[in-house]
This record gives C-alpha cells, structure tokens and sequence, in this order.
C-alpha cells in the first residue's frame, strides 16, 4: 500500500478507518488482477453502505455522480471491480470480499469485522496492514456493459417540477407515492 494513496484517503475522509483501507486493498488487489493502469476509467459496485466506498472515489475516480460507482447494499465487505468497456458488451471484472474464514488468522481484525469486540481504529488498521492481501478472496467475473439510456427530462403533471422519465411516466417518483 502506498503511502500517498492512504494519505490521499485520510485527507477525503478526516481519517483513515478500518474500512477505507480494506477498500484500498481491495481496489489495490483488482487494480493488480485486472492490469489496471492509470488512464483506465474504472467501475465498482460496492455491496454495502461503509467506508471502503471512500476509497473507491479516492483511488479510481469512481464516484456515484460520474456514473462510475453503484452502490447495491447487500450489507458486505465486498465490491466488484471493471475496467470500462463498450456498451453491450461482456467485460472482465472482479468481485473481492473480505473473507471471514481468513480474518480467524487475525483474532483482532476478525473480532472488529463480526462486531464481536470493539477496538480503536489505528489497532485494526496496523492488523489490517499486518495481514496485507491473506484476508481477501476474489474470482474473476464477466460483467455485460449496461448500455446508457436516452436521457428523458419531463415536467411532472401534479406538481410542477422537472424529472428523469424511465418509462412512460406522466408524475415524478415522489407524487407517484
């Protein structure tokens, strides 16, 4: 891990959590597997609501707004990792968890991940270093490039205001409530 990347994570976040920098590793791990170099657009799907989202954006310019990180809360240390690819096509990608049955080598690391035991968060990050790539368990996974949507922009018939049309909508999301 280098140390500019952590140091460009605690800048973005105010600290470095735990969570952020098993996020580092992940994205650090598939930038490995998939020969990612760094003029290469990348997508994440990150399966839960935590700090190793912040990673994500910080390392590969993947943000919710450029369209380039989707977050799926599945409630998991996990995300799937792209290069970008043309629309409709299949891509390699890789989905990287951290993995329960190898945090048991690190008994605090494992203790902080199934929130059986509270520590503070320079501890779990030295044993998250300490254990570098060993507690992660990966695959490779072919994903098919979603093709970009006609950008439809409505005024809504009850209240008035501009929304993105999906289908054939005449009311926004919140009136159709």
């Amino acid at each position: 891990m280098k140390h500019n990347e952590l140091k460009k994570i605690e800048e973005f976040r105010g600290f470095l959590s735990p969570g952020a920098l098993i996020g580092a590793h992940m994205f650090n791990i598939a930038k490995k597997v998939l020969k990612v170099d760094e003029n290469d657009k990348i997508f994440a799907v990150c399966e839960g609501y935590n700090c190793m989202i912040d990673a994500v954006q910080v390392l590969g310019k993947s943000t919710v707004g450029n369209g380039r990180l989707r977050i799926k809360d599945r409630g998991k240390m996990a995300m799937t990792i792209s290069k970008a690819g043309d629309e409709g096509k299949i891509i390699e990608g890789m989905r990287i968890i951290l993995d329960p049955q190898k945090t048991t080598r690190y008994p605090r690391l494992h203790a902080w991940y199934m929130n059986s035991k509270k520590f503070p968060p320079e501890e779990i990050n030295d044993e998250i270093m300490n254990a570098g790539e060993d507690v992660y368990s990966w695959k490779k996974v072919n994903l098919r490039v979603p093709e970009k949507a006609e950008k439809r922009v409505k005024i809504c018939k009850i209240c008035g205001e501009a929304f993105l049309q999906n289908k054939n909508e005449k009311t926004c999301i919140s009136c159709r409530r």
